[in-house]
């Protein structure tokens, strides 16, 4: 990982990172050039298992950093298909950290990776992503637009 990060910008009504939403996840994600990263831990809000994270809220987690990342790499792209396997439990209230990284693109998709630890640093998730590239869902979404332009993106508004 890079020694310089940026804060994404979080995407409004989100309920992963969004400030308008009140039961948004608050996660906070970051770009490295390479990689996108976050830190944060789960709460009762987030319970699956008594006591550990929901598997739907660690995915979503997951899915939302390898969107980020694919995006940052130039390519305006929806998830179409996400497989994860869950190594160990994740316990509420421990600081987790993830890591995603873009791979490989295709004519019309990106695929995408990513990692969630534990606070010992050992791997709880390991997921991959196939996002198909689709411009046209963007047309009219600010927030994308304002996370960075991307080459396969609709003009926005002139400035």
């Amino acid at each position: 990982m890079a020694e310089e990060s940026i804060l994404l910008a979080e995407h409004g009504a989100c309920f992963i990172c969004g400030t308008q939403n009140a039961m948004s996840m608050g996660v906070s994600y970051y770009w490295d050039t390479e990689t996108v990263h976050a830190a944060f831990t789960f709460d009762l809000r987030h319970q699956g298992p008594p006591g550990h994270a929901h598997g739907g809220a660690l995915a979503a987690v997951l899915d939302e950093a390898m969107g980020a990342v694919v995006w940052l790499s130039g390519h305006s792209a929806v998830a179409a298909h996400l497989e994860l396997d869950y190594r160990q439990p994740v316990p509420l209230g421990e600081l987790i950290s993830l890591r995603a990284w873009s791979g490989e693109k295709g004519n019309r998709s990106v695929k995408a990776r990513a990692e969630l630890y534990r606070a010992d640093g050992s791997v709880a998730i390991e997921a991959s992503g196939v996002f198909v590239i689709a411009p046209h869902l963007f047309v009219n979404d600010q927030w994308h637009r304002a996370l960075s332009p991307v080459a396969d993106a609709p003009p926005g508004p002139a400035a």
